[in-house]
């Protein structure tokens, strides 16, 4: 009787887990770039009473056997990386991603991290930083006295300098991919850094084979979708209720055994 104690307590830690995740999807459902997360389980090992195919007699056998589960564990958090929509800011300065491909940065630390969010703005010397101020790697300069900044579906930003009869080209903005992107190391302002699960990073041009292209004046929204967070959110909770009620159950069932003899 105890087994099943402890197999519904499992699931509700396990549900527990699952709110964590939907409710920091829902907080996040208006983060630039952000990548809802799905919660995953695996049920956890056997006790095996009968083993399956143990002879019944001289000349038959048991065919499935008694093998009791032990409850449920989580196994990981993933991350969704469907393509958000894009939402058109009219800002110069703001960059979509569509299709596969993250942009590089350097951190403070001189450490190299990766984001989707391209929010970009500028430093008072003209340096491409996003909104926490990190820098575009390779750093790009913006010259003060630009007119007009225009960046193109594989990178290449240009700007119109007075006086200029062409535009004149100041950097390209390089993409890079992962092998695989799930398995990269989410470290919050929407920055992910590079494991040993992800592969190592492939660089290269936007709009080349492999890369998304980039959308100038526009930003990629959140991928959450409220109404599929809300429909997990009730059925986890209904989860949860029905393991505390296995719980009951067990505990009534236990004091109906104690008190046998009265």
């Amino acid at each position: 009787m105890l087994r099943s104690l402890y197999t519904s307590a499992s699931g509700m830690k396990a549900q527990e887990l699952k709110i964590d995740v939907i409710s920091n999807n829902l907080a996040n459902v208006n983060t630039t770039a952000f990548k809802a997360q799905n919660a995953n389980f695996q049920d956890l090992i056997y006790q095996t009473l009968v083993e399956p195919g143990a002879l019944t007699s001289q000349n038959t056998v048991n065919a499935s056997g008694i093998q009791v589960g032990l409850g449920v564990k989580p196994i990981s958090v993933t991350k969704q990386y469907q393509q958000g929509d894009l939402v058109n800011t009219n800002n110069p300065l703001d960059v979509a991603i569509e299709g596969e491909g993250f942009f590089q940065i350097t951190k403070p630390d001189g450490s190299i991290a990766y984001t989707r969010a391209g929010n970009f703005t500028l430093t008072q010397d003209g340096l491409l930083v996003t909104a926490e101020g990190y820098q575009i790697e390779p750093a790009i300069t913006i010259p003060q006295n630009s007119e007009s900044v225009t960046i193109g579906e594989d990178g290449t930003v240009s700007v119109r300098i007075p006086g200029a009869n062409v535009p004149q080209q100041v950097g390209q903005i390089q993409a890079v991919r992962f092998p695989n992107r799930a398995g990269l190391k989410a470290v919050g302002k929407n920055l992910y850094l590079e494991s040993g699960s992800s592969g190592n990073p492939i660089q290269g041009n936007f709009s080349a084979e492999g890369f998304g292209i980039l959308a100038q004046g526009f930003i990629e929204s959140s991928n959450v979708s409220v109404v599929t967070e809300v429909v997990n959110m009730i059925t986890a909770q209904r989860a949860y209720e029905a393991n505390s009620k296995g719980i009951q159950t067990a505990d009534s069932m236990l004091s109906e055994a104690i008190n046998v003899k009265r």
